[in-house]
């Protein structure tokens, strides 16, 4: 699940309330996908200076969720992991959205355990399915590749009227990858929460943080042994020549540092 923002002109006599963290108006699209790209549920309209988790706070679907109206499957044994017992479905999303029950984020902080980090990669990379959903919309629709210049009201139907033609037109797999690796938009970062929406029960519950757990030591044990995570940290070296050289924080037994390298200078 992820917020995308539609740009829009600015509406007249609205002030600040289209307008988001990019310097843009606009209205947030808020849709969760499936692993095929599909768009399952989709919350339309709400002010560009909104924030993800705010929207999802106060959409039908996050209603929904908390109330356990939306007739979601019942807990389940994870697949190979019996002796975790039944848990509950849930939701992936980014760290803008609140942890609960049925819905993950990652660990917040910077110096985390290895399995942290671990899960919180893995958690990313399952995120990846709603940005791709969002760069397939864009690049099949190219209205949204540049400003709508029409109404909030007229730009809501328009992006409800595509969701559903793209879901309609699912492309074959060969296809959809090609479409994936043309354009696929990067994440977004939190954008401020300007209008009061008045959100409760913002602090993890225990049973919401308990259920983390649970998956991050399942995520751990599969993935155990399959490589290290590394950070990244890009640097300016020569901003004359445009020069970008990547400083690699790795352990010694890193063997992959001089097809890396050779990579790097290729570039």
């Amino acid at each position: 699940m992820d917020g995308k923002h539609i740009v829009i002109q600015a509406p007249a006599n609205s002030g600040f309330l289209y307008f988001n963290y990019k310097g843009t108006f606009s209205v947030v699209l808020l849709a969760l996908v499936d692993a095929d790209y599909r768009f399952l549920v989709i919350d339309v309209g709400s002010y560009g200076s909104s924030s993800d988790g705010g929207i999802f706070s106060n959409s039908a679907l996050g209603k929904s969720l908390s109330d356990g109206t939306l007739n979601i499957p019942p807990p389940a044994e994870l697949p190979g992991a019996p002796e975790h017992g039944k848990v509950n479905h849930v939701i992936v999303a980014d760290e803008v959205f609140p942890l609960k029950p049925y819905l993950l984020r990652p660990y917040p902080g910077r110096r985390l355990p290895s399995d942290m980090k671990i899960f919180n990669y893995r958690l990313s990379r399952a995120c990846c399915v709603s940005e791709n959903a969002f760069g397939i919309l864009s690049h099949r629709f190219r209205v949204f590749q540049r400003r709508l210049l029409v109404s909030p009201t007229v730009a809501d139907s328009v992006i409800k009227a595509t969701c559903i033609l793209c879901n309609y037109l699912r492309p074959s797999e060969q296809n959809l990858q090609d479409e994936l690796l043309e354009d696929v938009e990067e994440s977004s970062g939190c954008p401020a929460l300007v209008q009061p929406l008045h959100l409760q029960g913002n602090r993890a519950s225990i049973e919401a943080q308990n259920l983390r757990d649970t998956y991050r030591t399942l995520v751990s044990q599969c993935f155990a042994g399959q490589g290290t995570v590394i950070t990244i940290k890009p640097k300016i070296l020569n901003c004359a020549n445009n020069v970008l050289e990547v400083c690699f924080s790795y352990p010694e037994s890193f063997r992959n540092v001089e097809c890396l390298n050779r990579l790097i200078d290729e570039e």
